[in-house]
This record gives C-alpha cells, sequence and structure tokens, in this order.
C-alpha cells in the first residue's frame, strides 16, 4: 500500500460530534438535577470548553481526521509551503531545485486563480498542488458557517482541479483551524487535512536564526514540515532556503506521499 493510500483520510462521518455534543448536555442536565448548580455549571463550562478549545488545535481530530506525520521509516520529512501562489514562487522553485527537494504548495484558489502560470510551474517541476481554502479567510476561518465554508473548500477544489488538470488531495485548514462544518466538504471533494509536525512561525517571524531553532525542534523521520511564502516581512525565499540547508545538514530528503 502506498503512503498516500495510507495517509489518505476521508472524513466518513462529517457529523459524529453530535452525538458526544448531545450525550455531553444530557450528562450536565443530570448532574444539575441530581447534584445542583455547583456540580452542574462546572460541567456546563467544562463541556463547552471540550467542543471549543480543538478549533484552535491543528492535531486534534474532534471534527475531521487529521494527519500530523509520515509513516517514513528512513529520514524523509514531507515538506509543505502555505499560501501561495505568489512572488517568492519562482525563487522557491529554483531552490528546491537547487537542493534536489520535493515539496507540496497548499495554494490559496483565488491566487492560483490570479497566477495559473505559477501553478503550472509548481507541477512541472515535478511538485504538488493542494487546497489552503479559496480566499484564505485568516481571521474568521474558525467561524465559518456549513455554507461559507462549503464555499472555501469547494470552489478553492474547483479551481486547482481546472488549473491542475487533477483535483488535489490533500487539504490544510487556515492556521490550522477546524469547526464542526470542516468536515462535510471534505467528504464531498473526498480531501484529507494535513496539519503539521514541526513549523519555524516564518510566516510572521522573518528571522533565519529563530526560524531555524525552532524547525530543528521538531524535526524527527516521518515529520511534516511547515513553511510559508508571499510572508509580509518579504524574507520568505531566504527563510525556505535556510530550512532545506538546515534539511540537508540534518541528512533529511524530502518526499511527497505518491
Amino acid at each position: 500500500m502506498s503512503a498516500a493510500a495510507t495517509l489518505h483520510r476521508i472524513p466518513r462521518h462529517p457529523h459524529a460530534w453530535l452525538a458526544w455534543a448531545a450525550a455531553s448536555q444530557l450528562l450536565v442536565l443530570l448532574l444539575w438535577w441530581r447534584l445542583g448548580w455547583t456540580w452542574g455549571l462546572p460541567a456546563l463550562l467544562l463541556t463547552h470548553a471540550a467542543f471549543i478549545v480543538p478549533v484552535f488545535l491543528p492535531r486534534v481530530r474532534l471534527y475531521a481526521p487529521v494527519v500530523t506525520r509520515l509513516p517514513a521509516a528512513g529520514r524523509q520529512v514531507w515538506l509543505t509551503i502555505d499560501d501561495g501562489p505568489s512572488d517568492d514562487t519562482p525563487a522557491i522553485l529554483e531552490a528546491l531545485a537547487r537542493h534536489g527537494a520535493r515539496a507540496t504548495f497548499f495554494l490559496v484558489g483565488e491566487r492560483a486563480l490570479a497566477r495559473p502560470e505559477l501553478v503550472t510551474a509548481i507541477l512541472e517541476a515535478g511538485h504538488e498542488v493542494a487546497n489552503h481554502t479559496h480566499t484564505h479567510p485568516q481571521f474568521r476561518f474558525w467561524a465559518l458557517g456549513p455554507r461559507a465554508m462549503a464555499e472555501e473548500v469547494g470552489q478553492a477544489q474547483r479551481t486547482l482541479a481546472a488549473l491542475a488538470g487533477s483535483a488535489p488531495r490533500w487539504f490544510r485548514a487556515v492556521a490550522g483551524h477546524t469547526n464542526p462544518f470542516v468536515a462535510a466538504p471534505l467528504r464531498a471533494h473526498r480531501l484529507t487535512r494535513v496539519a503539521w509536525t514541526t513549523r519555524g512561525y516564518d510566516a510572521v517571524d522573518g528571522d533565519p536564526v529563530r526560524v531555524l531553532q525552532r524547525l530543528r525542534r521538531g524535526l524527527r523521520p516521518g515529520a511534516i514540515v511547515l513553511l510559508h511564502e508571499g510572508a509580509r516581512h518579504g524574507r520568505s525565499v531566504e527563510l525556505v532556503e535556510a530550512a532545506l540547508c538546515l534539511l540537508r545538514e540534518q541528512g533529511y530528503a524530502t518526499v511527497i506521499p505518491d
């Protein structure tokens, strides 16, 4: 069985969380009825927190299955680059070629639609494109309702499928957030949610030393490495180059699950 087949985890029961939610609130009612508010109120707060906190935790599987690492036996990592395509894409492709590295580019649909030639360049260079929503609603993705969530995932999927000639297999949520409505469109488009094992916060921090220190802490065989392009600090190409040097120094090869 291929690595991709092993990792491909399409949500089977998009609304399974409802059963847990109903059971938890029945428990709250029972506690409140039998033991009063001193037990019922804390139980109410705790059960609500149990469904709210996972929204902001990228590796938690409550609302959809998620891939957090490769089942790799050797010193291999899955290099992923978010937020493109951008003006940085050509230089990043050159850096990848110099290092003999392969990557999965998690692309934003509307950005890909505006720069279709860069999608073609990514694919022609032997890399992979994946779904990173259509408009990248950074500050409100976690709060999207079912219709808006379906549009963000579905429109990006249709755009990237048309540009690439085949539908993406992987999806990365904005900031890794989820909510109760993310699983249904993933199931509809046969997408698997991908998180990460290690990140350097290179989207917000342009200092190579700090970025590499964070990346190094999470490097291990099978790690999913998260990088970005088009960051506002303007140093994304430099940071990708530095990360590639780090991987080479540590003896890691980059692979795409295929």
